[in-house]
């Protein structure tokens, strides 16, 4: 009896297992200004992510230094509720946030918590897809070339500083010159652009007045763009952070489209202010400053999160991330430390120059600093026949304006040349939140290119252009169609167009 009693014991022995937990914590030794210093933590890693405890529950911070005796790390969120002393743990994950097509539509935080009183983003119990905010970009073999439009509606843009799906295009300028415009009309005019899908839109404020992001979601939503859009919001008032992590949070989601094969264009609003925020982390966090105070691995900052924009193989589903970063330049200086940096990241640059926006031309693009590395591939056959020349005409006719401002006396073929530069540069002129459908770019580049405008006065064009427009729409749609379902203008069509542009001249007359 006792020897089976024992040799039961030894079976269960035998068979026990228990699972012993190992969990390394740590606890805070100095916190103040968003930034922690905790003791302990040995294995972490640089960009995990810390659960404080507090007195008020759970603060999330991630880990950027490691140093020999502590971590610094960054607070997502306010460092009222944080103590010395209060306890660390790692997670053992980097930071992720939940995504899903439920954040189309919603005014969120970088942490994807609703701002725009409309409950939840997530329904409860449903379970979001995490996806982490730094991921390595997709390497070449698994992109393809650009290729494929993404009209911005702006006629001076996608004449001549075409943009494509997978693209990274800077927009640069001192402040109150448009750039902000422009992405929003980019924006805009996808839900107008039938000739491709609509790509899913994120707008990233980072450091703007909490007035000028409720008034670009208003504009959004007056005209029926928010339902295809997601607004992430890092404003002047929140904590430098989380301005830092909000341009990831806004890649993180077009990436999570992208993956699902669908095209998404990401809007960094802007730039110069995220690198200010990583500045202030960084000089709290003593890292030795560098260049105008940065610390020199700013140029990393923007490359790694500008990288992951890409147009994505058809073995990888086809889909794309369209990247338009937004820097800010002081007194027109694009050879500045930040924007040198980002120009040199990117695949081009649209330049708003100063004077040409007090002049009153809008948008105020300086035709000779603005390219586009993509060029015509981004172009349909359609846009490419009609604004072959623009460009190179446009740069000419601002470099004789401003060299024969003074003279007296001009030969025939120079006035010619100026005559037509001024009534181009009135025909690409164009107002803010009202974007130009692709087609009838084409047909209304085609009479400025050809001449139809040369009789008028400069200051008549727009009106002519504009009636020009309401004459296809009225009695020549179909030709409007067939340009949009064709994407090139053919013989017949252009024998169309010469016919359609004859007739609104005699009505005119």
């Amino acid at each position: 009896m006792v020897r089976e009693i024992v040799e039961q014991l030894k079976k269960q022995i035998a068979e026990f297992q228990t699972e012993v937990r190992a969990e390394e914590s740590g606890r805070v030794g100095e916190v103040g200004d968003g930034i922690v210093r905790i003791w302990g933590l040995a294995g972490a890693r640089s960009q995990e992510m810390l659960e404080i405890e507090t007195a008020n529950g759970i603060v999330r911070a991630t880990a950027l230094n490691l140093e020999e005796d502590t971590i610094g790390a960054v607070l997502l969120g306010e460092d009222i509720a944080v103590r010395e002393g209060d306890t660390v743990r790692a997670t053992g994950s980097v930071l992720s946030i939940p995504v899903g097509r439920e954040l189309l539509g919603r005014v969120v935080n970088p942490l994807m918590e609703p701002l725009d009183d409309k409950g939840p983003v997530f329904a409860e119990g449903t379970l979001a897809k995490q996806w982490p905010m730094e991921r390595t970009a997709p390497g070449v073999i698994e992109r393809e070339s650009v290729g494929v439009p993404l009209h911005t509606g702006i006629k001076a843009v996608d004449a001549m500083i075409p943009i494509g799906r997978g693209q990274r295009e800077l927009i640069i300028g001192d402040r109150q010159t448009g750039k902000t415009a422009i992405a929003i009309d980019t924006i805009l005019n996808q839900q107008q652009d039938g000739a491709y899908r609509t790509p899913m839109c994120i707008y990233v404020a980072i450091g703007l007045r909490e007035s000028k992001i409720r008034k670009i979601v208003a504009e959004l939503e007056a005209r029926g763009a928010l339902p295809y859009t997601v607004i992430v919001s890092a404003p002047a008032s929140a904590p430098a952070p989380l301005q830092f992590i909000s341009p990831y949070a806004g890649c993180a989601i077009g990436e999570y489209f992208m993956e699902q094969g669908e095209d998404a264009l990401v809007v960094y609003d802007d730039l110069s202010k995220h690198a200010q925020s990583y500045r202030q982390i960084s000089l709290l966090l003593r890292r030795p400053p560098g260049r105008e105070a940065y610390p020199g691995d700013i140029f990393y900052l923007h490359s790694r999160l500008l990288e992951r924009a890409a147009r994505l193989s058809q073995e990888r589903g086809g889909g794309s991330l369209t990247a338009l970063p937004i820097i800010e330049t002081q007194l027109g200086d694009v050879a500045a430390y930040i924007p040198t940096n980002v120009i040199s990241i990117t695949d081009g640059q649209i330049y708003l120059e100063p004077d040409l926006f007090y002049q009153g031309v809008r948008p105020a693009i300086n035709v000779g600093l603005s390219v586009s590395r993509v060029g015509s591939a981004a172009q349909t056959r359609a846009m490419k026949q009609v604004a072959g020349r623009l460009r190179l005409d446009l740069a000419q006719f601002r470099e004789l304006a401003a060299f024969v401002q003074f003279a007296s006396d001009l030969d025939e073929g120079t006035r010619r040349r100026i005559e037509r530069g001024g009534r181009m540069t009135e025909l690409l002129k164009q107002d803010d939140f009202s974007p130009m459908v692709f087609e009838e770019q084409v047909v209304v580049l085609y009479a400025g290119v050809n001449g139809y405008f040369d009789l008028c006065k400069p200051a008549e064009v727009r009106p002519r252009a504009a009636a020009f427009i309401s004459f296809m729409r009225k009695s020549r749609s179909g030709l409007l169609d067939g340009i949009k379902t064709e994407k090139a203008i053919s013989s017949e069509r252009e024998d169309e167009l010469k016919e359609a542009l004859a007739v609104f001249e005699k009505l005119k007359q």
